[in-house]
């Protein structure tokens, strides 16, 4: 059985009453075929262009971590919200499709404190404002990451891919993708809901992007931002690795 040899990172506070934060590396072995890696919302368009530009720069070390994944034998889900019409005739989506559905837990209770940046604007350091976008610009994955029809599957349902998981007995999800302050956080399959339905989760921290407007709280730059997010990751919900781990 093909081990994950992954060095996950995490935020915790002293010991000594002092409330500093201090890093936490540890080793985690996670089987492969029990592992999941989770694509959100790499979408082949946004109307921030800054969030495009961003994307682009990320998307041939994205492509190479699912290959790599895939080679290993980690489960590949392509969770794409908004645009499963696209998919209607694919086999990955179909595969999803044919998985029964199972009851979902009960959430566990799990802290929730609220982000450490403001993106109520929409997040955009571009100067694009969501209000006036009157269509969605997003109408499938980016092209950039390929999807293997045989094996990989697709959902954009929280519930869909926690019974594939159930179903194929998959214990952890290593995810990436963007908007770390807002989808990856926040969507149905993504890291609070994972949680709170009790698997161990994992943010590839090198290949993710925030939604951040540094002219809005706390009035630091766009890469601060999504930094400020991921520590408020690795703090409060789960541990972080690098893409290294799954290419090496």
């Amino acid at each position: 059985m093909l081990n994950l040899r992954l060095k996950t990172q995490t935020l915790i506070q002293d010991d000594q009453g002092h409330s500093i934060w201090q890093t936490n590396e540890d080793a985690a072995n996670w089987s492969a075929e029990k592992t999941v890696l989770l694509l959100c919302d790499v979408w082949d368009n946004h109307w921030c262009r800054g969030a495009v530009e961003r994307l682009e720069v990320m998307l041939p070390r994205m492509n190479d971590v699912v290959k790599s994944a895939r080679t290993r034998g980690v489960h590949i889900v392509h969770a794409l919200s908004n645009t499963l019409d696209f998919y209607a005739d694919s086999s990955a989506r179909k595969r999803m499709l044919d998985i029964a559905p199972v009851e979902v837990p009960e959430d566990l209770v799990h802290e929730d404190p609220p982000l450490p940046i403001e993106d109520s604007d929409g997040g955009s350091d571009t100067g694009e404002d969501p209000n006036t976008i009157n269509t969605r610009v997003w109408t499938r994955q980016h092209a950039g990451i390929e999807i293997d029809e045989e094996r990989d599957v697709i959902s954009d349902q929280g519930r869909e891919v926690y019974a594939y998981m159930h179903h194929h007995n998959i214990e952890h999800m290593i995810i990436m993708g963007v908007h770390t302050n807002m989808c990856v956080l926040h969507r149905t399959f993504a890291i609070k809901q994972m949680i709170r339905w009790g698997k161990s989760v994992a943010l590839i921290r090198d290949l993710t992007d925030a939604m951040y407007n540094p002219a809005q709280s706390p009035y630091v730059s766009h890469d601060a931002g999504t930094q400020l997010v991921i520590e408020f990751i690795e703090k409060f919900w789960c541990p972080t690795v690098l893409s290294d781990d799954l290419i090496s």
